[in-house]
């Protein structure tokens, strides 16, 4: 995982190749490589290479080369944690929290593209515990999501005739498949996709 420590020595943790932190920009290289040639075909001697920084350097920041796919996707879930915790701690009525986590998660995902689907593609590289990892933390955003329509089901807002576990994975099958269609040039914005989307959940939970 990234760290917050000064660089390797030899550029105190800024970089000469650029103003980005060497953990930062060892990222956004390493994350340009997977997309464009692939995970399993990009070696840590090219991403150093494309850095500017030696391969100490990206040892100091990330124990190898799973650990940047690691982040890659983490990063992600880290951000659509933290926003769905705000949304689900929010003063609203549960339909309107329900809904607004539901759309954040589409946005966040298109926002995150490139990240995500890198790490769908290429998820099965990680090590026995790092994929037990990331199967932990998707886990607990799932579980905090199905809370919501389960909080709804109990409350008689939302149908209970479908198991919410049904529910969140209906959802998430669609949000986990914006890669293999959306393009930023096609007809609908992040929010469009967002809101169709929602909006499509909410009418599936109507009593």
């Amino acid at each position: 995982m990234a760290g917050t420590k000064h660089g390797d020595g030899s550029d105190g943790g800024t970089g000469r190749c650029g103003a980005k932190p060497v953990a930062q920009r060892l990222l956004a290289t390493a994350t340009r490589l997977f997309a464009e040639q692939g995970y399993d075909r990009t070696s840590v001697q090219e991403i150093v290479d494309a850095a500017g920084v030696t391969k100490g350097a990206l040892y100091h920041y990330f124990g190898s080369k799973d650990d940047l796919l690691h982040e890659v996707y983490g990063r992600v879930l880290r951000l659509q944690q933290e926003r769905l915790d705000h949304f689900a701690e929010a003063d609203a009525p549960v339909e309107r929290r329900l809904r607004d986590a539901a759309a954040d998660v589409v946005v966040t995902t298109i926002e995150n593209l490139d990240d995500t689907k890198i790490f769908f593609r290429s998820m099965h590289h990680l090590g026995p515990e790092k994929d037990k990892q990331v199967r932990a933390e998707r886990r607990r955003y799932h579980e905090r999501f199905r809370a919501l329509i389960e909080e709804g089901q109990r409350g008689g807002v939302f149908t209970d005739a479908v198991p919410a576990d049904l529910i969140v994975d209906y959802h998430f099958g669609s949000v986990h498949h914006l890669g293999t269609w959306y393009r930023e040039d096609g007809p609908l914005s992040p929010r469009q996709v967002a809101d169709h989307l929602a909006d499509l959940l909410m009418r599936a939970l109507r009593p």
